[in-house]
This record gives structure tokens, C-alpha cells and sequence, in this order.
């Protein structure tokens, strides 16, 4: 069985080397990894472990129509490794497959899912527990505190990332969600959530968030990363988002993310496969190198941003803010009554 991953990265050599050992170990077979624009030698450390084997590596230098990691799924929507492929997953660099059942796989939940044809991987959130400083330490045991397992609100901390059977009945790549259905095919779509529940015909087509109020992470959850220690923030902000170049990565996206509720350790239950993984990667010297360098980057970037107030000002308000609490369920319900008035009014 053929699992690929498709990623797209832009200055994250750092978190390159854990991301990939992590995958290997968790299942996937084959990578395909597409990078724009890098300053800290992420192309450089893509271009050796193609040379070594570990993955594929393509440029994608722009234009962006639509915004980078579009334009990055659509180049790669005709390369051969997708059509060779039997599931397909596509990933940002702070997303972590974790499958609680059997080994912790893909294989064993695959099996505990036989009729599946997609599986909704659903974010759980891991915050930013109050780190300051970039630490050139795995980010999986660095960041453990997540957000509650039963969550009503942001809407953004349901989304998921779908693995799904490459059997023709979607014919292009999505960031969230297979795209491009074939109308013949689609009834037999087998859609099942991250605890097993089999999921409705809304799920066949355009639904990125999973139901509110519900443990959505039995079977299996993406652990999702999204700001690190506050340091990586500033350079995260720097690099500019992925598919929406025109919007600010600022407090509005850290205070929707920032959970530190639950102590969550279960991906560790895959540690000892993700280290041997890891150690067998970092034997390489020109890869050790370069993710030594890349390290040191982080460090020397974010002395260069602190020159701008811009920076200044919102690192500043990170250490201000605190953590993201949940919000009590009656207002929740008053959000959501005028979501939906707005959306009666604009119908």
C-alpha cells in the first residue's frame, strides 16, 4: 500500500528533519514536498534528501494564483507519484498525524476503518504554553497542552485535513479536502470521522470543520502546531500565510490558537519509531549540517525583525497575552444565532 504525503514549505528546514521521521514512522511511504522562495535552506536540505531518497522534491517558484499552497497542490496534481498513490494526505509542516488504535499506523487505522474511503483527521490545537525562546528541540515534545477534547468555538479549531482513498473519485488535491469529485463515483464515498462515526452527504463535497461538541479523536487527531515558541511566531508572521498573502498573521490568529487547556502526551506512544527515524536522517552529515544552519538562521532572522517596531509591538503583546479559554456554551449559541442571521440576510 502507497500512502504519500504532499507538503509545501517555505524557511521551516528546522522543523524538516522531525516532521519527516514522524510520517515515516507513522506510515507514509512515499513525499512529495514542494518549497518557494527560501532564505534558510530549506530547498538545499529537500534537494539532499532527494539525493538520499527520502522524498521528491519539486520547486515551485510562482506565479502563486490563488496563493502558494494552491498553486504548489496544483503542480502537484499531475505528477506521477499522486497517480501512483493509494491514500493521499496533504500537510503543512506543523500538522502530526497521531493514531491511537493498534500500533499507531496507518495500517492499523485503516483496518479498524475498512469501508472508508476518506478520513476526516480532525485538529487538535497545541498552544504556545507560555514559550518564549526557539529552542531547536523536537516540537512534539515541546509543545504538549492543547485544547479541550470537547470544544464549541472557534469553528477553525474543528477543521481537519482529509487522508483519502485515491480511487478517481476526486480528481485534484485540496489544503483541507479532496477536490473535484466524480459525480458517477461520489455515492460510494465512504466518509468516517476521527473517532469512526460514518459522516453525511455534506462531507462529500465542500465541509472542512467537523461537528462541534464532540470527541472527534478516538481512532486518531492531526496534531496541529500552528505557533510554536513566540520567537517562531515573529518569523512565522515574516514568511506570510500560505493561501491568504494579503492577510497578517497576527493576534487575531494567536488567540484563536493558543490552547493550553489539556496536557495531551499521546503522540509520544510513536517516539521510539520517530527517533530511530530521525537518527538514521541526522547520520547524514550534509543533512545534520544543514539543519544546524537552519537552526542558527531562526536565531539571526528573528534579531533582524526585532529592528522593526511592527515586530517589536507584537511580540510585545504575545508575552501580554494569555491563553485561550473556552467559551461558555450560551454564547456560543448567541455567535452562532448571528452567523446565521447573516447568513439568512446575504442569501
Amino acid at each position: 500500500m502507497r500512502c504519500l504525503a504532499v507538503l509545501t514549505v517555505r524557511n521551516e528546514a528546522a522543523f524538516l528533519l522531525e516532521w519527516l521521521a514522524h510520517h515515516q514512522a507513522v506510515g507514509f511511504t512515499d513525499f512529495l514536498v514542494l518549497s518557494n522562495d527560501c532564505q534558510d535552506g530549506t530547498d538545499a536540505m529537500l534537494d539532499r534528501l532527494a539525493e538520499t531518497g527520502h522524498l521528491t522534491h519539486i520547486r515551485n517558484p510562482g506565479p502563486h494564483d490563488g496563493g502558494v499552497q494552491f498553486a504548489a497542490l496544483k503542480q502537484a496534481d499531475g505528477h506521477p507519484l499522486v497517480a501512483q498513490a493509494d491514500w493521499i494526505m496533504a500537510f503543512d509542516i506543523d500538522e502530526f498525524v497521531n493514531i491511537h488504535v493498534g500500533d499507531h499506523t496507518l495500517p492499523a487505522l485503516l483496518a479498524a476503518l475498512p469501508d472508508a474511503t476518506a478520513v476526516t483527521l480532525t485538529w487538535r490545537l497545541f498552544g504556545n504554553a507560555g514559550v518564549v525562546r526557539y529552542e531547536d528541540l523536537p516540537v512534539t515534545g515541546q509543545f504538549t497542552l492543547a485544547a479541550p477534547v470537547l470544544l464549541n468555538w472557534p469553528w477553525r479549531a474543528a477543521m481537519f485535513k482529509t487522508l483519502y482513498r485515491n480511487d478517481g473519485t476526486y480528481r485534484k488535491l485540496g489544503v483541507h479536502r479532496p477536490r473535484s469529485p466524480d459525480e458517477a463515483k461520489l455515492p460510494k464515498a465512504r466518509w468516517f470521522d476521527g473517532s469512526g462515526r460514518s459522516l453525511g452527504p455534506e462531507f462529500l463535497r465542500q465541509k472542512v470543520f467537523s461537528p462541534f461538541g464532540r470527541d472527534n479523536y478516538a481512532l486518531a487527531q492531526l496534531n496541529h502546531y500552528p505557533l510554536g515558541a513566540m520567537e517562531s511566531y515573529i518569523l512565522k508572521r515574516d514568511r506570510g500565510r500560505v493561501n491568504r498573502a494579503d492577510t497578517d498573521t497576527g493576534m487575531s490568529y494567536w488567540t484563536e490558537r493558543n490552547w493550553s487547556s489539556e496536557a495531551d502526551l499521546s503522540i509520544a506512544a510513536l517516539a521510539p519509531a520517530r527517533d530511530a527515524a530521525l537518527a538514521a536522517l541526522r547520520a547524514d552529515a550534509r543533512l545534520a549540517a544543514l539543519h544546524d544552519a537552519a537552526a542558527r538562521w531562526r536565531h539571526d532572522r528573528f534579531a533582524e525583525l526585532m529592528a522593526e517596531e511592527a515586530n517589536r509591538g507584537l511580540f510585545g503583546r504575545l508575552l501580554m497575552t494569555p491563553p485561550a479559554r473556552p467559551i461558555p456554551v450560551k454564547d456560543v449559541q448567541t455567535l452562532i444565532k448571528f452567523a446565521q442571521s447573516a447568513a439568512r440576510a446575504s442569501d
